[in-house]
């Protein structure tokens, strides 16, 4: 009991009127804001290190400066306790002396589904004080993992899901406005390569040195996703294999995964493999990319392309083209967040499709000089597409080929222009 009490006392500073916040703005931040005022609950989910926290904090300081009491504003973050959570809002209730049927409250539970059985605890909650009490959680894995949680949850939860950093925000981060931006294309050229090194965690924003990058990432997000945060919701038989499966991804980022190969030469079950496969993308280590299609039913049978959430070190560091060439590759992906590729059967790719309302965008990624782009105009051709794009370190210009324009453009501008 002594140990919750201290971690209240100690999470909650504007008890005392201390709390001053140092915040830059999110671009998902207004889009949270617009379901404040209803009485579902806030769920915020993502990668460890990416903002979570931060953005609940601001939304402490927000109703704070609303004139809310600061007394009916309770955070409590499940990370290293184990309890139950009536037994912390009991205690909360005791040390403040509040009814919560009585008054208004804003109750904010970060890393909730370290809780057993959690959706139910907060379930009850929020069946009983929906009118009183407004709750926002948040989780570094997929809080809806188990398909109960969703079923037990249905209707009283928005879920939102915080990304690393896009480029437009660390621009913003690092405190940049360099305008009109044509004058100024090396400078966002350099500040990309930076964006790189980052990964988009918002710590690393002004880090350039290689071993605290490194440090920040093995020990500070991926040790403790791997070793910690999934071995406490899966029952897991040998994490050294899972780390080797996260591994091979993180060193081969894009590759075919074909499930019977590769547990072969892990020695695990087919189905152990799918399992494990799983555990890394809701615990978001990895990005998983369907062979776009327009038979939905065939999406699901083909091979995916898999993509690691946090780029590999080694690869990061080196000096060869190749290498480059991968990390570049992998922090597009990532940063358009996509979903879908293109392989046909005579090996012509692409390496994203944008299926968006009923708009379809094919985009290839190209650090180096563009020679070929074969796999880009078979899908056109085959999908009757007038428009397509390159991704480029550099170069922009138009390609008119075929009766097909592409347009050539720089990472940095394009994430620029397009940023969510």
């Amino acid at each position: 009991m002594t140990k919750i009490i201290e971690q209240i006392r100690e999470s909650n500073p504007w008890w005392a009127g201390k709390f001053k916040l140092k915040y830059k703005e999110r671009e998902i931040y207004p889009q949270i804001k617009k379901f404040m005022d209803m009485p579902q609950i806030i769920a915020l989910t993502g990668l460890r290190r990416v903002g979570k926290t931060t953005i609940m904090m601001k939304v402490i300081e927000e109703w704070l400066s609303n004139g809310f009491n600061p007394q009916n504003i309770f955070f409590f973050s499940f990370d290293d306790f184990k309890g139950r959570l009536r037994e912390v809002i009991r205690e909360y209730e005791r040390l403040n002396k509040k009814i919560l049927s009585e008054e208004k409250f804003l109750f904010l539970f970060d890393e909730i589904q370290k809780i057993d059985n959690w959706q139910e605890q907060v379930k009850r909650i929020y069946d009983l004080y929906k009118d009183n009490i407004k709750i926002i959680v948040s989780g570094s894995e997929s809080l809806f993992i188990r398909k109960k949680s969703k079923e037990s949850l249905a209707g009283r939860i928005f879920e939102f899901k915080i990304e690393t950093l896009t480029f437009k925000e660390f621009i913003y981060f690092k405190g940049v406005d360099y305008k009109p931006v044509q004058l100024y294309e090396e400078e966002y050229l350099r500040l990309f390569e930076e964006f790189m090194l980052s990964g988009g965690f918002p710590e690393l924003v002004n880090i350039s040195d290689k071993e605290k990058i490194k440090k920040y990432i093995k020990e500070g997000i991926k040790d403790k996703v791997l070793y910690k945060d999934i071995p406490s919701l899966f029952k897991i038989e040998d994490i050294s294999v899972l780390d080797s499966i996260l591994e091979s991804i993180t060193d081969n980022p894009g590759q075919l995964i074909e499930l019977t190969n590769f547990s072969s030469e892990y020695k695990i079950s087919r189905p152990t493999l799918a399992n494990y496969l799983r555990y890394l993308e809701d615990a978001f280590l990895i990005r998983k990319l369907y062979n776009f299609s327009k038979n939905k039913r065939k999406v699901e049978r083909k091979l995916k392309k898999y993509y690691p959430a946090l780029v590999s070190l080694s690869l990061l560091f080196s000096e060869h083209s190749l290498s480059k060439s991968r990390v570049f590759e992998n922090i597009i992906i990532n940063q358009i967040k996509a979903d879908f590729f293109w392989r046909d059967p005579y090996k012509n790719e692409v390496d994203i499709i944008l299926d968006k309302e009923k708009n379809t965008i094919p985009i290839e990624i190209k650090y180096g000089e563009i020679k070929d782009i074969k796999g880009l105009l078979k899908f056109m051709n085959k999908f009757n597409i007038k428009e397509g794009l390159v991704i480029s370190k550099y170069e922009e210009r138009t390609i008119e080929t075929e009766g097909r324009k592409i347009s050539v453009i720089p990472a940095w501008k394009w994430l620029l222009n397009n940023s969510d």
